[in-house]
């Protein structure tokens, strides 16, 4: 007969197992219901009871890109506009965050305050100075104009993130570089960063979300050249008749290139949420 010790272990096992099991389905249920919805015709996906074993059909997706409402060229909007915002927080982020974990001088600690206060402010808060600026230098229903909105959001979170990982990587490492004859620019990029790319990785991961999913801003600065694919996804749902399918459709579409990023670094992606590459 099995030990109570056993058997208790055993329990454990199931009750974790039971639980994951519970939040892949509130996770993913979303997701699910989205996408019977977009593959569904109108009448079919609010038919009560649902039909679960239904022959799909990929009219809402046409319709995505050849309808009036120009989605293939928001899309392209959002992605160059998440990956710009993204690659320039990363840059200088990474710079930054570098300066405020090795130099030691008067006043770090408030700047690094000063960098987090920014992001704690109510996004809200900066849409009327930011709205006021654009228009009196043009920068309204511009790429540009929202990849500098977005960097600005995303730097606090690539300063942050970046200066907890560059304080867990030993110094001994860049002063044996020293010994062997290397510059602060050659220790920085030789060894330094390959050491930091787990976390690089994940920062990247959250300023591309950040970005992607931003809508207030994308909404109230833009107006037709520069608008990205969450606004244009919102227009099939505010027309008298609701396009469901075609908004089922967008909300997939738009899951593609954010879950395609994360599976090109899911090598650095796990080590980096953990909180960096060493550990002291």
């Amino acid at each position: 007969m099995m030990s109570r010790h056993v058997v208790a272990r055993k329990a454990r096992a199931v009750l974790r197992l039971f639980l994951i099991l519970a939040v892949l389905v509130v996770s993913l249920f979303p997701i699910y219901w989205f996408a019977t919805i977009s593959l569904k015709s109108q009448k079919e996906a609010f038919k009560t009871p649902p039909d679960w074993i239904f022959v799909p059909t990929f009219e809402h997706y046409q319709g995505l890109f050849t309808g009036q409402v120009d989605f293939p060229l928001y899309f392209a909007n959002s992605i160059l506009i998440a990956f710009a915002s993204t690659a320039l927080a990363l840059v200088i982020g990474v710079s930054a965050a570098y300066s405020l974990s090795r130099a030691h001088f008067r006043g770090r600690n408030g700047i690094l305050v000063s960098v987090l206060a920014s992001r704690m402010v109510p996004p809200m808060l900066f849409v009327i100075p930011y709205y006021l600026f654009f228009a009196k230098y043009g920068l309204i229903d511009t790429r540009i104009g929202l990849i500098v909105v977005f960097l600005q959001f995303n730097l606090t979170l690539a300063i942050w993130s970046m200066r907890a990982f560059f304080d867990d990587i030993p110094l001994d490492l860049e002063e044996a570089a020293y010994i062997d004859g290397a510059s602060d620019l050659q220790a920085f990029v030789r060894v330094v960063l390959p050491l930091a790319t787990p976390g690089m990785a994940a920062t990247a991961v959250l300023c591309l979300i950040l970005s992607w999913n931003n809508f207030v801003y994308a909404l109230l600065l833009t107006q037709s050249k520069a608008m990205t694919a969450p606004v244009a996804v919102v227009i099939f749902a505010s027309h008298e008749a609701a396009e469901w399918g075609i908004v089922a459709a967008g909300a997939i579409v738009l899951t593609v290139p954010v879950i395609f990023f994360v599976f090109l670094v899911r090598r650095y992606l796990v080590v980096g949420l953990l909180g960096g590459a060493i550990k002291e």
